[in-house]
């Protein structure tokens, strides 16, 4: 599995909905689970878990910065 590919594909699909959004906030492992549509072992998921929090963390404050925030990029 490209954790990378992973990452952007279920960043995209949580930033495209709030209600999934607010799910992963809930419960992460399992809102993922239902996103790539694969059941695998919470240790397994974990970095993936960890790769898009740090993703909406970074997209959220690049956000809030505007103009300076492009600069970051």
């Amino acid at each position: 599995m490209d954790i990378q590919k992973k990452i952007e594909e279920v960043v995209n699909k949580i930033k495209a909905d709030k209600d999934i959004l607010a799910k992963f906030q809930a419960n992460p492992i399992p809102t993922i689970e239902s996103i790539i549509g694969v059941d695998l072992p919470d240790e397994q998921l974990k970095p993936l878990v960890d790769g898009v929090k740090a993703k909406l963390t970074v997209s959220d404050i690049t956000s809030k910065l505007g103009n300076l925030g492009n600069m970051l990029k």
